[in-house]
């Protein structure tokens, strides 16, 4: 049996949160687990109830939506984030905080669909015991054919000027792909974006190394090149790679 996805709403005015319960009732599987008003709440909530993704509200009194995403992503057990707002200039601050993704208010039908499908393919890309899976090859072309990559090939992948390039044990190829674009595609495989320049394959990191600022450099199995890993990705880069 498939898992409800429980969700905590936070917004600090009550008829958006009522608004986005009604439509997130649609989805018989996201299970309302709480509600909060402010910062402090959410952060309390979420170690109380542990929800699996936060829908949070931006602007909010004392303790703002980001700051309140930071503090989230301090915790044991880190939520998934979307952020619920009117205010369309926050959003590239929001990625660098991993968030799922960035919903504007007034909330839009197929946007949130866009988002619940983005959720679903996190929590439900597990193969079901007895169940055949085959998540597919991707697609580049070089030399004007089209060569099918095994995701598991790649170490990583980085944004160069106008073009992505993806870095296998061998070989080195060009995509006119964006780094987003790629992201998505690979969910349900081990990568992590380090950077915003960065994805890498969490299955080939061998060392993480303190930089300055904040910073860390991180070394791939077989590579000897340094990749930079942002300060605001070494907290979640960390929860993904170690045993706990």
């Amino acid at each position: 049996m498939t898992r409800n996805i429980k969700a905590l709403i936070v917004d600090d005015e009550l008829y958006s949160r009522e608004e986005l319960k009604h439509l997130l009732s649609s989805y018989p599987f996201i299970q309302i687990v709480g509600e909060a008003e402010s910062g402090e709440a959410t952060i309390m909530k979420t170690i109380e109830l542990a929800p699996d993704v936060v829908f949070l509200d931006v602007e909010m009194p004392k303790t703002s939506g980001m700051a309140t995403a930071k503090a989230l992503l301090e915790l044991k057990k880190v939520p998934l984030i979307v952020f619920a707002t009117a205010y369309p200039q926050f959003a590239a601050e929001a990625f660098r905080l991993n968030a799922v993704d960035y919903l504007l208010k007034p909330y839009d039908d197929e946007q949130l669909q866009e988002t619940i499908e983005r959720i679903e393919k996190i929590f439900y890309h597990e193969k079901e015991p007895g169940v055949e899976t085959f998540s597919g090859k991707l697609a580049v072309e070089a030399d004007g054919e089209i060569l099918y990559l095994e995701p598991k090939d790649i170490l990583y992948i980085i944004k160069d000027e106008k073009m992505t390039k993806l870095v296998t044990k061998t070989t080195e190829y060009e995509t006119k792909s964006s780094l987003k674009d790629l992201e998505n595609k690979l969910i349900n495989y081990c990568f992590f974006r380090i950077h915003k320049s960065f994805l890498v394959n969490l299955e080939y990191v061998t060392r993480l190394t303190p930089w300055f600022n904040g910073a860390y450099q991180l070394q791939l199995a077989g590579r000897k090149e340094l990749l930079s890993v942002s300060r605001n990705y070494v907290k979640a880069l960390r929860q993904r790679l170690e045993i706990r």
